[in-house]
């Protein structure tokens, strides 16, 4: 019985110290990003859909990018695997698929350890056709 007991106390405390360890993690922080809307301006079909959103960690306690949601014609390239230590920079990569042709509006979503839990990321621009995709129009319109 008194074995049981001491296991239970060695087992409480382990996890009382894992506790502690992950509540760092949990305290809210702050983020500010360079820009939180990427501009792709009018760009070809084809085109590098590769861009970088900057932040840094403007809060006391490291930052932990849990997730990113995608519900758009973009990848997530690159993201923080670690947490981001107060005053350090991270990146977070994107890659918008530039063969499909038409505007650019989309939102991607960081789900972070900041009050605010959900950020934003919004792309915008447009992709047009390439330029021998605009020569066979023109000749297609000259008929």
């Amino acid at each position: 019985m008194k074995n049981i007991f001491l296991l239970l106390i060695a087992i409480g405390f382990g996890q009382f110290l894992n506790a502690q360890d992950e509540s760092t993690l949990d305290k809210n922080t702050s983020v500010k990003f360079v820009e939180t809307t990427i501009d792709y301006g009018r760009i070809e079909k084809g085109s590098d859909g590769v861009r970088t959103f900057t932040f840094t960690n403007t809060g006391d306690h490291p930052l932990k990018i849990y997730n990113i949601y995608s519900a758009c014609n973009c990848d997530i390239v690159a993201q923080p695997e670690e947490p981001i230590a107060p005053g350090e920079k991270g990146e977070i990569k994107v890659k918008y698929d530039t063969e499909k042709v038409g505007p650019i509006v989309k939102t991607i979503t960081a789900n972070t350890n900041t009050k605010e839990k959900l950020i934003p990321l919004n792309l915008i621009g447009e992709v047009l056709p390439a330029s021998a995709d605009n020569k066979d129009e023109e000749e297609k319109m000259k008929m």
